[in-house]
């Protein structure tokens, strides 16, 4: 079998809490690729923690191979610390019918996520956690080469985190992309205090760009970019119950910004198609996508801050086959054309 021409691309990854286990699973298979290399990566939340590890073992591990086990150390822990409480409904359901969707009907029953939802609608993260500990910071310090991190070589990490003050975005880049850094794009309002860095206040990233297309669009040369999504775009029943309009409210919200940078694409490459502008005036993107959204229709905001280890699992598996998928039907598009319609998706 011949050897495939080595291919270059941007990644983009969505965050969206538990649920970034598919873009671990993603990026596991796409690192199996040979051929394929990542010049920059923006992203948020989650999706910055498996960006951040990705480069850990790229960089400080010197590997594909390395990159794979950051990965993997990384989202192993995460479940360890994410596990809960005995529930019998959610151990019935790991041992005799273990699907994305039993599992998230079972985490979503439990008295244990009940009872936090209800705390978190009552008081703020300043009331239930005044010294702001935050689990996630020793993980990631323990867990990930912030030497190799910030290192001025590809794949270039852009990290997105809201300015709570501001409203903007602010995307952290190169040494900026620190433990706290993270800890920003991560910040979910609700669940965390606003993480300071150099006197301004951040929340999660998700709100003003999961993750934001514009760093790749000026600091890289590539032209093709991979999204990793993570937050259905599109559910054909209207939401009736509480927790399923509170879900799409989420899932609304955090594909926002990004539908926005895809319109701004889409006008670009008209202009650039209809001879408006001059080619290479502005960069002639092209856009791939990676998702399942069957599977994650299926899960909910509940999914997202239950760690499940079952649940990652089989998110993990959801990545790689998606992450296969794409690469056999898409491979000869990357660096010719887009293999989405965004005029459709808009």
């Amino acid at each position: 079998m011949a050897r495939r021409k080595t291919r270059t691309v941007d990644l983009a990854l969505q965050g969206g809490g538990a649920h970034g286990a598919f873009t671990w699973g993603v990026l596991d298979r796409l690192l199996e690729e040979t051929a394929l290399e990542f010049e920059g990566i923006s992203a948020t939340s989650a999706g910055a923690m498996n960006a951040a590890a990705l480069k850990t073992g790229l960089v400080a591990g010197g590997s594909r191979e390395a990159a794979r086990k950051a990965l993997d150390g990384f989202w192993g822990e995460i479940a360890r610390l994410g596990a809960s409480p005995s529930n019998p409904l959610l151990a019935w359901v790991r041992a005799f019918a273990p699907t994305t969707s039993n599992l998230a009907d079972a985490i979503e029953a439990s008295p244990g996520w009940q009872f936090g939802d209800t705390l978190t609608r009552m008081f703020s993260p300043y009331d239930l956690n005044p010294f702001n500990l935050n689990p996630l910071r020793d993980l990631l310090s323990e867990k990930l080469d912030f030497d190799a991190v910030c290192r001025q070589c590809a794949p270039h990490l852009f990290v997105g985190a809201t300015n709570v003050r501001s409203g903007k975005i602010k995307v952290f880049q190169g040494p900026e992309v620190s433990v706290d850094a993270i800890l920003a794009s991560t910040a979910l309002p609700t669940l965390f205090q606003a993480v300071e860095i150099e006197g301004e206040a951040y929340w999660d990233g998700g709100y003003t760009g999961n993750p934001p297309l514009f760093p790749l669009f000026y600091e890289t040369e590539t032209r093709d970019v991979v999204i990793v999504h993570v937050n259905p775009i599109v559910r054909q029943e209207v939401p009736r119950s509480s927790r399923e309009i509170l879900n799409r409210m989420n899932e609304v919200s955090f594909n926002a910004a990004l539908l926005g940078e895809l319109r701004a694409v889409a006008f670009v490459r008209r202009l650039i198609a209809e001879g408006r502008i001059a080619q290479g005036t502005m960069k002639d993107v092209l856009v791939h996508s990676i998702q399942d959204e069957e599977t994650m229709r299926k899960l909910g905001v509940a999914t997202k801050v239950h760690v499940d280890a079952a649940l990652i699992a089989n998110l993990k598996e959801a990545g790689r086959v998606a992450a296969d998928a794409f690469l056999r039907a898409n491979w000869r598009d990357i660096g010719t054309r887009s293999s989405i319609d965004i005029e459709g998706l808009l």
